[in-house]
């Protein structure tokens, strides 16, 4: 996706969009009438009512018989672009409403009039990031109602949220007031400034679940530093300072790499009354290391099903042990897994410093939720960088917050499907129906680009098939 709007493979894809059309229609609806769905795509709609309301809280600065556009449908425009994973997907309505007067914008949603691309940039770019955040509260609330969040629970009935940092814009030509910048090239001659947008994301993942569910992001701001430690540190303090009262309900554990065990940040996690688990590398924590070197520690064995064999894991642990070498060190807990193949040879070796207290009945659960911080690389990260959401993309850099908004959008976007895959039966189906996601988004903006849908419901219920498409318009 280049840019919010069309993109130049639209019109290729017009043939290919019809036969998929026609090819619904042919495959038949033999579904039986105790199958059809009285379940209608209401958390959706409601979330999207959520969204709204954030919109029109945005800012506008337009004056006098400017207003042409609404700010909720310059904001749902754009975020319909996310939301329905094709870049064309504005085009293609334009051009339903020019013939036919009516277009999946409105009936799907809600806008009244479809901005152009440069306007929506334009009105986005003043508004704060922060203005979605009751959008992302409303992604939990709406796992939460229906008990889907309990598949999250671990350690009882704690919920596990992963911090990390990532960029979502390098360029050492586009550049904003808000952008961070670095020298690149190891000739000092030819040395170059490089201008990027970073931010700190919290994501709710859990060890034997495939799907993450994005929280507020963080943004890291050129005041934080140049260097990745000081600036993502502080992002993550300013994170839990601003949301983590927000998310005590879900009575968190924090999980992080080993930049976050040190004392400032495992003490800003406690006095949120809730509880860590960090990666605690020997080499960055020589005062634990000389602690376990020697003692004789506790330890347990087990053997774990692996393919057709057998995998080895070994644990140790120590309790209140010092953090740092100081008189006010924080005591932690420490525990180690080591994984060994059927060969004997190690796989994975990893530790870890908690809160929490480390015995044998827990350590094997401590040792997964630690490793499941991973979830927010694999199910978050590289999904939303290489599976549609194109997460690295340049959608539109403006001047002062339009990438932070973008950004903050294509997470929402990310969010609203976890959502629905959890929660909306017939959106289940209909992504069983298409075999895969890519296949599920492909028939999503294929349908759209050609027929009117009358709601969601019937959208969803024809990828389905368990109801006909509309005739066209």
């Amino acid at each position: 996706m280049r840019r919010v709007g069309l993109a130049p493979r639209a019109a290729s894809r017009k043939c290919h969009s019809t036969n998929k059309s026609a090819g619904l229609v042919r495959k038949g609806f033999r579904i039986p009438h105790a199958v059809r769905f009285a379940v209608r795509v209401q958390t959706l709609r409601t979330m999207l009512g959520d969204l709204r309301l954030c919109f029109e809280s945005f800012p506008d600065r337009r004056q006098g018989q400017n207003a042409t556009y609404s700010m909720a449908d310059i904001g749902l425009a754009a975020f319909s672009i996310f939301f329905m994973q094709s870049p064309s997907f504005l085009a293609h309505q334009r051009r339903l409403k020019e013939g036919h007067g009516r277009s999946n914008c409105a009936s799907l949603f809600e806008m009244d009039r479809i901005p152009s691309d440069n306007h929506i940039r334009a009105m986005l770019d003043p508004a704060s990031p922060a203005l979605l955040h009751p959008a992302f509260a409303s992604v939990v609330e709406a796992l939460r109602r229906p008990g889907a969040l309990d598949e999250f629970r671990r350690l009882g009935e704690h919920t596990l949220i992963a911090l990390d940092g990532t960029e979502y814009h390098c360029s050492d030509k586009i550049r904003c007031e808000q952008c961070s910048r670095r020298l690149r090239g190891k000739d000092t001659s030819k040395e170059k400034i490089e201008y990027f947008h970073a931010m700190l994301s919290a994501t709710v993942v859990a060890p034997g679940h495939n799907h993450a569910i994005p929280l507020e992001p963080e943004f890291i701001v050129p005041q934080d530093g140049a260097e990745k430690q000081d600036c993502e540190s502080r992002a993550a303090r300013r994170w839990l300072a601003t949301h983590a009262a927000r998310h005590a309900a879900l009575n968190p554990v924090y999980l992080g790499d080993d930049l976050y065990s040190n004392q400032p940040l495992c003490q800003a996690v406690l006095d949120q009354g809730a509880h860590f688990i960090f990666v605690c590398k020997p080499s960055s924590h020589p005062l634990i290391e000389e602690y376990i070197s020697g003692a004789e520690l506790p330890s347990h064995v087990v053997r774990v099903k692996h393919g057709r064999s057998w995998d080895t894991h070994h644990y140790r642990w120590m309790n209140a042990v010092p953090l740092r070498d100081s008189k006010d060190a924080l005591a932690v807990n420490w525990f180690e897994i080591t994984i060994m193949n059927a060969d004997g040879k190690t796989t994975y070796h990893n530790s870890f410093v908690t809160d929490l207290p480390v015995d044998r009945d827990n350590v094997a659960e401590l040792a997964a939720c630690g490793r499941a911080r991973w979830k927010i690389e694999n199910a978050t990260f590289n999904v939303l960088k290489s599976n549609g959401y194109n997460l690295e993309h340049n959608f539109g850099h403006g001047k002062q917050n339009l990438a932070a908004v973008l950004v903050s959008l294509n997470l929402l976007a990310f969010a609203f499907h976890t959502v629905c895959d959890h929660v909306e039966p017939v959106w289940r189906l209909a992504r069983s129906k298409a075999g895969t996601r890519r296949a599920f988004f492909q028939d999503l903006a294929s349908l759209t680009a050609h027929l009117i849908f009358p709601s969601w419901d019937d959208l969803m219920q024809t990828l389905a098939f368990t109801k006909p498409p509309p005739l066209p318009p």
